[in-house]
């Protein structure tokens, strides 16, 4: 059983993508600029290395604000010794009230796991955790990290296996993040006060640099452009009779039969923290608890 589901296959997407073209892999340089401590880049070919010392961690941002579509890429993470140190890739939107997407990797002690925490603001409001280990050794080669996003839901997928799901239930009263462009980020950094154990456990420096490698950036969506107002990008961004975008396909609007088999697997052998099950931190449900099917 588990074999199967860690097939990087997803019918779904696979067919969607065939039929209307998938963007290929860019250069950093095409796509991306360094945000920060461009002195801790490191370029080897199609490689890009981040990395963190007790000096500073450093962390870069696309060119380019995207509203829907898919954003990907490889990332082999920080080997050994990690404990206290986190690698973000996440999109998000600019003010008080925006919208982001989440992955977070925890770095931590030698031999034992890397959790993988994502999470989703709306609005301004996050809190919406969930933690995972891997069904593989995230150090030891590159893999494949993407989020899909359009009007119906934003999928989370590592090896284009989804980890998660957060559906728009706007029928039911809950915002969902539909109208607001996102950038594309990275970066690495010191946490030590919360990522590892809760922040038991701090950084060794004696194991600096901490490096985090990337290659494969792949981003196939809604490009928009910064002068650009809401409307005229909801307008710019949505399927009409003269374009369709793939991402609104009726195949993309939920998972197939296989993805929503992966992330049951997923959630039943790799999941470690729900925020829809702390009772401690909400002793009332969140409303979108009570009707993701996931």
């Amino acid at each position: 059983m588990a074999v199967l589901f860690k097939m990087p296959v997803v019918l779904g997407f696979f067919v969607g993508l065939m039929m209307l073209g998938l963007a290929s892999s860019a250069e950093f340089h095409e796509l991306f600029q360094p945000g920060w401590a461009n002195d801790h880049f490191i370029y080897e070919g199609e490689l890009l290395k981040l990395k963190l010392d007790n000096f500073s961690g450093a962390g870069f941002a696309s060119k380019s604000r995207y509203l829907f579509g898919k954003v990907s890429m490889q990332i082999k993470l920080v080997e050994g010794d990690s404990a206290g140190t986190v690698t973000a890739y996440y999109m998000s939107s600019e003010g008080p009230y925006h919208n982001e997407f989440d992955f977070e990797f925890l770095g931590n002690t030698t031999g034992e796991p890397y959790l993988l925490q994502t999470n989703v603001y709306v609005n301004g409001v996050g809190n919406r955790e969930q933690r995972m280990n891997l069904w593989f050794d995230p150090t030891k080669d590159f893999h494949s990290y993407s989020i899909l996003w359009n009007q119906r839901q934003v999928v989370f997928l590592v090896d284009e296996t989804p980890i998660r799901v957060h559906t728009n239930m706007e029928h039911k009263g809950i915002p969902f993040p539909k109208d607001q462009a996102m950038g594309v980020y990275s970066s690495i950094w010191n946490a030590d006060d919360w990522a590892t154990q809760g922040g038991l456990v701090k950084t060794d420096w004696s194991h600096a640099p901490f490096v985090a490698s990337y290659k494969g950036f792949e981003i196939d969506a809604c490009e928009c452009p910064v002068s650009v107002t809401a409307d005229e990008i909801a307008k710019k961004c949505s399927s009409s009779a003269e374009k369709r975008f793939w991402w609104d396909e009726p195949t993309m609007s939920e998972l197939s039969l296989h993805q929503s088999h992966q992330l049951v697997w997923v959630r039943a052998n790799h999941l470690v923290y729900d925020y829809c099950t702390d009772t401690a931190r909400f002793p009332v449900k969140p409303v979108e608890c009570e009707h993701h099917r996931h």
